[in-house]
């Protein structure tokens, strides 16, 4: 069978996968793979493959055997194990095949309780020493899936489309309650306890486009806000309070290791989840996947009557902004930035939550330094120029900034200058829209685009991805643009085109 043949059928069988709570069932008649199964951190020569045991009367442990072929057959096993799925962590699986071939495809699957998953696919990245000129990389960028808001035209999109990989740039779950009159609206309390953490992934998890998103390709994922809470910071939200919320974010730590496909040397400790790390697409790219949310500091102007950790205020009234000390990502995270761009690529790809480009919603002046939303990068000047300057200052090679976050398709230019038009372009933006979360009015963001030159495109009325392909010279980006976000079959189209030579920073239209 063909690849595109086994995602059309990944979809379809996931549409018609088992309810996810079934009721007055023998346990070995449950269905035990309602969640799908998934892979993510491609690197050479290993991976990592993930699913989650589910229903009734799960033992606190159970055997599960994995297999990875290099056919859909199973007839060419490249490797098989067994992990133990316990009760204390949602009876997850994150199996670590090894040894694997360098730049090709393989099938896996898993068995337990009598019951086999469905198939997966995945590939492994290619190696260091392949030729340059052969290699490229094809990506989904993606982000924010409020499950009451939309349906996931997009991920059904994706999982049809020829990619190697997924990169998923957070809030992958919204902790929110819903209203009545959603889209698809559900009976889930907003998520404070591990509990309701691991309910509110399941019920994303549920949704058949998701799984075949995860089926089709190995993912690459960080995290952003709503996993845990809107605009925190740290172990600080202004909804919880401190002193509650280092628990809460352990929780929702937990659960987000439980349901991802993250090495098992990742589980937190403490209430703490290493994150950010490299990844080398062979001789091509290096990505640089950074975590904004465990280390940064706190917002700066919080008012006192402050009900979440951000807003909007005028940069000339919040001197804190200004301060050098405060940092988006950690010193120690900065640091770990700035000393390993790599300069053996033609490509560094900064993969990270939000949008980097300064985004004042008034007009910038000498008189007047606009406005700033202080739980982006415009609400840590300070540590964005440090960000920026070391690009010059390294001289790193075809650098691009890749997120999400603000439901807005943007494409950007990045200046150590954002005041002077005439500044030179230091480094490429794509900022992908949200896969179904609602955005800003479109006249809100043409205010916006006005204000803001650098910006050289943006869409908050449309949900979708952004598809990104990479060779040794030229990056190409399609804006993906679903026309109706309540329509699970919704078609998907192309918004705008862009493009980036890797030896001159600066998009392009295409």
């Amino acid at each position: 069978m063909s690849p595109a043949a086994l995602r059309r059928r990944t979809v379809l069988s996931a549409g018609l996968a088992a309810p996810l709570f079934v009721r007055h069932a023998l346990a070995a008649d449950v269905p035990r793979f309602t969640l799908g199964v998934a892979s993510g951190q491609p690197r050479a020569t290993r991976l990592v493959l993930w699913t989650r045991l589910m229903g009734i009367d799960l033992p606190p442990q159970v055997p599960v055997q994995w297999e990875i072929a290099r056919d859909e057959a199973f007839t060419q096993i490249a490797a098989r194990g067994t992990e133990t799925a316990e009760a204390a962590w949602a009876h997850s699986v994150h199996a670590e095949p090894a040894g694997l071939e360098p730049d090709r495809w393989y099938f896996y699957r898993f068995t337990a309780l009598g019951q086999r998953s469905p198939v997966g696919r995945t590939r492994t990245a290619p190696a260091d020493d392949a030729p340059l000129a052969g290699t490229r990389l094809r990506a989904a960028l993606a982000s924010c899936q409020r499950w009451e808001h939309g349906r996931y035209a997009a991920w059904a999109h994706v999982a049809q489309r020829e990619l190697d990989l997924v990169l998923f740039v957070g809030d992958y779950i919204y902790e929110y309650a819903a209203a009545p009159s959603s889209v698809r609206p559900h009976d889930l309390p907003q998520a404070r306890t591990l509990a309701q953490y691991r309910e509110r992934y399941a019920l994303h998890k549920s949704d058949p486009a998701l799984q075949a998103a995860h089926a089709a390709l190995p993912w690459w994922l960080i995290w952003d806000d709503h996993e845990v809470v809107n605009d925190y910071a740290g172990l600080h939200a202004v909804q919880v309070g401190d002193a509650a919320f280092a628990a809460q974010r352990a929780a929702a730590y937990q659960a987000y290791w439980e349901h991802q496909p993250l090495r098992q040397a990742q589980r937190p400790v403490n209430g703490a989840l290493p994150l950010f790390e490299r990844a080398a697409w062979g001789p091509l790219a290096m990505l640089h996947l950074v975590d904004s949310r465990q280390h940064r500091d706190v917002q700066a102007c919080l008012p006192i009557t402050a009900t979440t950790g951000a807003g909007t205020v005028n940069v000339a009234d919040c001197a804190a902004l200004a301060d050098p000390a405060r940092s988006f990502l950690g010193t120690a995270q900065e640091r770990w930035l700035h000393e390993g761009w790599d300069h053996a690529r033609p490509w560094n790809l900064l993969v990270q939550s939000t949008l980097m480009a300064r985004a004042s919603s008034a007009p910038v002046a000498p008189d007047s330094p606009g406005k700033a939303w202080t739980d982006g990068w415009d609400g840590y000047p300070a540590a964005r120029q440090r960000l920026l300057d070391s690009l010059v200052q390294r001289r790193v090679p075809g650098p691009v900034v890749l997120g999400g976050d603000v439901h807005c398709h943007y494409a950007a230019d990045l200046k150590t200058d954002f005041r002077d038009e005439r500044a030179p372009t230091v480094a490429s933006e794509f900022t992908c829209t949200s896969i179904s979360s609602n955005g800003q009015p479109q006249l809100w963001t043409n205010r916006l685009l006005a204000a803001n030159p650098h910006i050289r495109h943006g869409r908050s009325d449309q949900r979708g991805y952004t598809a990104l392909t990479l060779d040794s010279r030229h990056l190409q980006a399609e804006l993906m643009a679903v026309r109706d976000s309540a329509d699970a079959l919704s078609p998907v189209d192309v918004q705008a085109r862009f493009a980036v030579d890797a030896r001159q920073p600066g998009v392009q239209r295409a």
